[in-house]
């Protein structure tokens, strides 16, 4: 099985300035790392829809084909992940999202708050899927896109459905 380029974006203020340790993004990167994603170490950025696009929108210049952000999801004043994210991507793929939402109400009834979207980049045949920021949703919700990311990655591409 061919290693893909993927990346893992934290998006948070507190992260961002140093004050909080992203745990959540380390654990994206092991996940994606040992399931044969290539991937370096997650990029930490501020909060906000602005620098949420800006940060994709680079990491689709760099080739990767997956990107899973963290944090930013939620209600709060500066969650604007969701928004970022759509100025990014040019097709949505809401049952991705859908799904993580309700496999994480087995950790947390909260997992219905998460207002995260997944969607890709055409033409670069990019899979883009926000995660909440706390850990235990990112050691959740990896998997569950690791169920589809290559698949996606193959049908953007071209490929036949299988």
């Amino acid at each position: 099985m061919t290693s893909l380029p993927a990346c893992v974006i934290t998006v948070s203020d507190r992260s961002f300035a140093g004050e909080r340790e992203d745990r959540g993004g380390a654990i994206a990167v092991g996940l994606l790392r040992d399931a044969g994603w290539h991937c370096p170490d997650a990029e930490v950025i501020a909060d906000g829809a602005s620098s949420v696009a800006d940060a994709l929108r680079r990491a689709v210049a760099r080739g990767v084909k997956l990107i899973v952000t963290t944090g930013g999801t939620g209600v709060g004043p500066r969650d604007e992940t969701p928004e970022g994210t759509r100025r990014a991507i040019t097709r949505e793929v809401p049952g991705l999202a859908e799904e993580l939402r309700r496999s994480g109400l087995a950790d947390t009834p909260l997992s219905v708050l998460s207002r995260g979207v997944a969607g890709i980049v055409d033409p670069a045949g990019v899979l883009v899927v926000n995660l909440p920021g706390s850990p235990r949703a990112v050691a959740s919700g990896v998997p569950v896109v690791l169920t589809v990311a290559r698949h996606v990655v193959d049908q953007v591409a071209g490929g036949d459905h299988s």
